[in-house]
């Protein structure tokens, strides 16, 4: 019924929730059908890195969480409503931004992960301003996911297609025009994910757009200096970033 940001529209129904590190989700889980005393594991199987990495061990980090039902202790007359919240539109976009996502292995290693081609520590290169509305386009180049956040703000994530990394990566860097690259057709956000978010998924070797409003999701401003130095920072959850 919510994301990272708040409730969704509406409720949706699924049989599994696929996060990736800093994602939230609000669920609502039905346990009317068991009976007193059942225990139930909440469980992880994604590999790690994902999705082409290792199994997680069912001992550590596989096993999250242990629910115990116990007897009702009072009627439950509680209800999950058609219509949970107004999600607006946003838009239109006053800038579009195309943002790499890329791994670089030294002679020697160790590899190096690249947000644009840049450090954490490099200067600010995006400077987004107060009040806009732009599309940010994640490419990602790698063969893992990356789970990105953008600090300060809440975003809406519109899709993502599938991209031919390598014919990319062996492009010039002024001779990169997105769609040339191409190669499926775009895949709408997941049903779960279709509410204000701060952290999304980058699947690899895919192009991930957000549109975003730099500006509180409520209306009004900050109670603070949104653009005074040295900014909010977009990073990726993976801590080599």
């Amino acid at each position: 019924i919510g994301t990272d940001g708040g409730f969704m529209a509406a409720p949706v129904e699924v049989p599994e929730l696929l996060l990736a590190p800093g994602e939230r989700a609000d669920t609502i889980i039905d346990f009317s059908g068991l009976a007193a005393g059942a225990t139930l594991l909440l469980t992880n199987d994604a590999p790690a890195p994902f999705p082409g990495g290792d199994a997680p061990d069912p001992r550590t980090l596989g096993s999250v969480m242990q629910l115990r039902v116990v007897p009702l202790a009072a009627p439950d007359a509680s209800a999950v409503p058609a219509r949970l919240a107004d999600i607006p539109a946003l838009g239109p976009a006053t800038v579009t931004r195309t943002l790499t996502l890329e791994e670089s292995m030294g002679p020697k290693g160790p590899m190096v992960m690249l947000l644009d081609g840049k450090r954490w520590s490099d200067p600010a290169s995006e400077t987004p301003r107060l009040g806009s509305t732009e599309v940010w386009e994640l490419v990602n180049l790698t063969e893992d996911t990356h789970p990105i956040h953008l600090h300060l703000v809440q975003f809406q994530v519109l899709g993502r297609q599938a991209i031919n990394a390598h014919e990319y990566m062996e492009a010039r860097a002024g001779d990169r025009p997105l769609a040339r690259y191409l190669t499926g057709p775009p895949r709408p956000a997941e049903a779960f994910e279709r509410g204000w978010k701060d952290t999304v998924r980058a699947d690899p070797k895919a192009v991930t757009r957000i549109i975003v409003r730099f500006a509180p999701i409520g209306g009004g401003a900050y109670p603070f200096d949104a653009g005074a130095a040295p900014g909010y920072v977009w990073h990726c959850h993976m801590l080599e970033h």
